[in-house]
């Protein structure tokens, strides 16, 4: 957790930090990845609960509790299966690179990477859709910037290689954050009446 400031204050500072450290995946799940992705799913849970979903019109959709809670196990299993799997990809990706990291620095990286799509969540206390597509579009963009800062240095390639590298890796990014988006939308929004 002590490089989450670090990497909304000066995060070409704190990516050099992480690359110098040698943390183990487990490490990082338990004292990283798992406490932010709660973050999204436990203010989702209070918000759906205690004020509700709204979609533009003043009527809001409350979740019972206990359906809320199923559908929060199910969120948080998808935002660590998505860190996960994007730790996939940039290491699948650097396979052409005479320095490519290890598997578990690329699943580290990913996990530091996502921090600001986590905490954007913090906005699920008040789901309003508008609010949280906002936030969410500017996290996606810090993201996108931390991807820029971090590849260079973590895979030791130059900025014009890492601009590359970092496109089409925020592509793939972009693209299994808009199936998560879709599966979290029908399990907030609607998936209340599957469960009800």
């Amino acid at each position: 957790m002590n490089h989450v400031w670090g990497l909304m204050s000066h995060p070409e500072r704190e990516m050099q930090s992480i690359k110098q450290e040698n943390e183990t995946v487990s490490h990082h799940y338990t004292h990283h990845v798992l406490l932010m992705a709660a973050v999204p799913v436990l203010c989702t849970f209070i918000g759906t609960t205690q004020f509700g979903w709204r979609f533009g019109n003043d009527i809001a959709v409350k979740l019972m509790p206990s359906t809320a809670l199923v559908l929060a196990v199910v969120f948080y299993a998808l935002i660590l299966a998505g860190v996960a799997l994007m730790g996939r990809v940039i290491w699948w990706m650097a396979r052409y690179y005479p320095d490519r990291p290890a598997f578990k620095r690329c699943m580290v990286f990913a996990g530091y990477v996502a921090t600001p799509l986590m905490l954007s969540g913090v906005v699920g206390l008040w789901p309003v859709v508008w609010l949280c597509a906002l936030i969410g579009t500017v996290a996606l963009f810090y993201t996108g910037y931390l991807l820029y800062v971090g590849i260079p240095a973590f895979l030791n390639i130059s900025k014009s290689e890492g601009i590359n590298f970092s496109s089409s890796t925020l592509a793939i990014g972009i693209l299994v954050l808009e199936v998560l988006l879709a599966i979290t939308v029908l399990l907030w929004g609607y998936g209340y009446r599957l469960f009800s």
